[in-house]
């Protein structure tokens, strides 16, 4: 005896349902491996700050005394990176104090950062230094060494002095600025002490101490959008 069988009747609808479930079946392993590498991408320790902070002033001990003071407007920590480091995106300002805790020099710049592992900083973009002598310094970058205590540069840098103008490439100095060496000068000029007199008195009163122009020069808050 032959046997039929009915055909198998497939609403429209379903035949739809049917299709786009086998459309999503075709896609979502693609999807899924799209997500998972751009998660990856950023799931790795090395490339995502542990600690961020905003408005920064702190102080910095080094061996049990406070040796500085730190301002920025962020603080970025990478310690799970090769070389753990600290990063200053918008700008800091160091000041460094001596044992009776007054200012012997302080440094800033646009940019920074601190390898704390190796104990170094660098600091790019505008990098202003000023000391006790009443002496500024002007670069675009400097190495600041803690460990060796000094502060030296292959860029260009141009000193201010009372009685002159010094130009170079490259420099070295102690910790304070106070003893340093240009490693090829390009140019000295002296300044007429009658240019200088007038010079600070157009300058505000406020500009003619070290810590007015550390507030002058360190890290200002970017106006909000």
């Amino acid at each position: 005896m032959n046997s039929r069988h009915a055909p198998f009747a497939v609403s429209p609808i379903a035949a739809i349902v049917l299709l786009l479930g086998m459309t999503v079946a075709l896609i979502c392993p693609s999807c899924q491996k799209e997500k998972k590498s751009i998660v990856e991408s950023f799931s790795d320790p090395k490339d995502i700050s542990s600690l961020t902070t905003y408005d920064v002033n702190t102080l910095i001990s080094d061996s049990g005394v406070t040796r500085y003071r730190i301002r920025a407007k962020e603080w970025r920590i990478y310690d799970k990176a090769d070389e753990p480091y600290w990063y200053f995106p918008q700008g800091i300002y160091v000041e460094k104090f001596d044992h009776n805790f007054e200012t012997e020099s302080f440094i800033l710049g646009d940019t920074a950062v601190y390898f704390s592992r190796l104990q170094i900083w660098r600091l790019r973009g505008d990098v202003r230094i000023e000391n006790t002598q009443d002496e500024h310094f002007f670069t675009e970058e400097l190495y600041w060494d803690q460990q060796k205590k000094t502060i030296y540069s292959d860029s260009a840098i141009h000193i201010e002095r009372v009685d002159r103008i010094m130009e170079g490439v490259g420099f070295v100095s102690n910790e304070t600025m106070t003893q340093y060496t240009l490693r090829h000068t390009t140019g000295i000029f002296p300044i007429n002490q009658e240019t200088r007199d007038n010079d600070e008195e157009a300058r505000p009163e406020s500009a003619r101490s070290r810590e007015d122009n550390a507030k002058k020069y360190a890290p200002r808050r970017r106006p909000s959008t």
